[in-house]
Formats: C-alpha cells, structure tokens, sequence
C-alpha cells in the first residue's frame, strides 16, 4: 500500500515570545507539491473500528478510531541538546533509529491525541520510509537533504516542514534545536478523507504472549556507541536516560527491539559523517520486552510499505496491546544486553 497525497509546505519562519503561542498563531504561503484530498467522502476502515491502530486498545465510548486526519509521525531529536523534550507523553508509538555520528532520533508517532507542543522536531532520513509508509503517515520535520526529499517524495510521503502552519521556532533555545510543532495544527492541515489505518503492529492480548525468559533491565545498544536503558518497574517500562521533560515521558508497555540491516544512504552530513539507512525490509531477529519478560522471534517485512510480521518457531508472535516503543538496533556495530 502507498500514500496518494504529497506535498511540501515552504513560508517565512515565525516566533514569539512563548512556544505555545507562536504555535498558535504561526503560517505560511501554502504551496504544495501535490493535490490535497478534501470532501466528507465516507469513512474507511481498515482493521478493527473499535481498537486503536497504534495501541490495539479499546477504543472508549463516544470516541471514534476513524479520524480525518492521518497518522503524524514527527522526528525528533533525541540528543542532552533536545533537553526537554516534549510531546512524548501523548505518542502511541516511538521508533528509534541510528542516524549519522552514532547517534539516535525518533520518530514519533501521534494518533489518538495531538499535542499542543511537540520537540525538538529535526529532519527526516530514507529510513523512516519504511518506517511511516505501512499507514500512510504524514511526516512533521525541519527539512531534509535534497536526495532524501526526493525519496521521500517518490515513495508517497506527504510532509510538513518548516514554515508550515503549527511549526515555529522558541527563541529561548538554540538552533537547529528549537523547532516545535503544534501537532494538531499540522493535523488539520494533513486532513482528508476520514479514515482508520491499518494496524501499526499485530496487536494481541498479552495473554497470548509466550512466557518467555525473565528481563527486566535493558540497554539497546546503537553503533557508535549510543544506548538506551529500560527498567521495568512492575507496571510498564521506564527510559532510565531519557531527554523528556518530567512529567512527559513516553509511558511504554512493550520495548521492541528489531535487529536491522544499516547501509549508506550515499551522501554525508555537513560536518562529514557518512549518513546510515536502516534497511526496514527483509527479515531479521526480534525481541519482545513486555511485563518484565522477554520473548524471542523474527520479524518479517516484505517491502518498505508492507507491516511489520513477527513469529516464533510455533507460529505467529503478537505484541501485547498498548503503548510500544520499538528500537531498530543494528545488526552489526549494535547489541541488545538484559538482566533478570
């Protein structure tokens, strides 16, 4: 499946005293680079109406999982600079991906709720076409290089970049690491047809989740050096190194961690770093953290645009419903350490 709608929003920068209310009050020129779909055309379905497609949660009384707008996934810098980062408390899904110099960014995704404040957003990479094109997600970014635009572009990405109604820069912070999104903003922008994606993960009852072996401490470890440590605490996994604001952290159930291929994405960054690509295709080892266990399998993707399968020698695997952050560590150059 591929998206049908593309299109670059460039306009003047805006600031103001706070980032909530730039946020607010923030515009741009609205060219774009392909037709945006309007009209209240019937809703599609794809999947279960009463679950959520990021969580595979019941979907509560008097809300709708079929929404005008689509799935927003924002890349988001996840260095000691990007502190605090904010909006990670309202996700559904995070990925985290290695990017140039060793080290990590995120792409966040939005669904079920939109943040009013969401950052630092940074730019995007040839890696997350695999990652957003399984639900035709639009991407919330700071730009890309030209060959990565082009990319993007060519596999259906629509993309809403600086300038874009919802982004503005806070001039309390330093460049490039000040870029900020008001996700519903950019939301109404991205609005089309109404319509349910189809599920991110293939979601389960954790009761239909092997027993696994005992892992409650984990550290994913990317090439280059950087890692990111878990701890269950009994309810859900907490990020022992996180940049988020207090208060704001991603609250995950089940850490998924997929072993990838990385190449080169054929250009460097301008301070020289080769940039990498994670190949999110093929099939590779994968490891499923939930309540304080872990269960081995392998994941399956047949094409860039193709979701995620995962299975163990006696048949299909399923992530447990809920909040999942998912951790594309390197087959080679990265590790995947845990204790009991």
């Amino acid at each position: 499946m591929s998206t049908t709608r593309t299109r670059t929003r460039l306009a003047a920068v805006l600031t103001a005293g706070t980032v909530a209310l730039a946020l607010a009050g923030c515009g741009g020129d609205d060219k774009k680079s392909g037709p945006k779909e309007e009209g209240t055309a019937a809703a599609v379905v794809e999947g279960d109406p009463d679950t959520w497609p990021l969580t595979g949660l019941e979907v509560a009384g008097g809300e709708s999982s079929v929404k005008k707008h689509p799935v927003l996934v924002l890349k988001m810098d996840n260095t000691g600079a990007s502190a605090p980062q904010r909006g990670l408390g309202d996700a559904d899904v995070v990925v985290e991906e290695l990017v140039e110099g060793g080290l990590t960014r995120l792409a966040v995704f939005y669904y079920t709720k939109l943040p009013d404040v969401a950052g630092p957003v940074r730019s995007m990479r040839a890696s997350d076409i695999g990652i957003v094109a399984p639900v035709n997600g639009s991407m919330i970014t700071s730009g890309a290089a030209g060959v990565t635009i082009r990319r993007l572009k060519k596999a259906g990405i629509e993309f809403f970049s600086e300038g874009a109604k919802g982004l503005a820069r806070d001039p309390g912070r330093s460049a490039p690491y000040n870029l900020f999104a008001d996700v519903g903003t950019v939301g109404r922008e991205a609005a089309g047809k109404p319509a349910r994606p189809v599920d991110y993960l293939p979601f389960g009852p954790a009761a239909d989740l092997p027993q696994g072996q005992p892992a409650t401490s984990i550290d994913a470890r990317f090439s280059g050096g950087h890692v990111t440590s878990w701890k269950f605490d009994g309810e859900g996994y907490r990020n022992d190194n996180t940049f988020a604001k207090k208060g704001d952290e991603f609250p995950a159930d089940t850490v998924l961690v997929l072993r990838v291929k990385v190449g080169d994405a054929g250009y460097t960054d301008p301070a020289g770093n080769p940039v990498p690509e994670t190949k999110l295709e093929g099939q590779g080892q994968a490891m499923v953290f939930s309540n304080g266990r872990l269960v081995r399998g392998t994941w399956k993707k047949d094409g860039l645009d193709s979701p995620l399968q995962l299975t163990t020698k006696a048949g299909k695997l399923i992530v447990p419903t809920g909040r999942t952050w998912i951790e594309l560590v390197p087959k080679n150059g990265g590790d995947v350490t845990f204790t009991k």
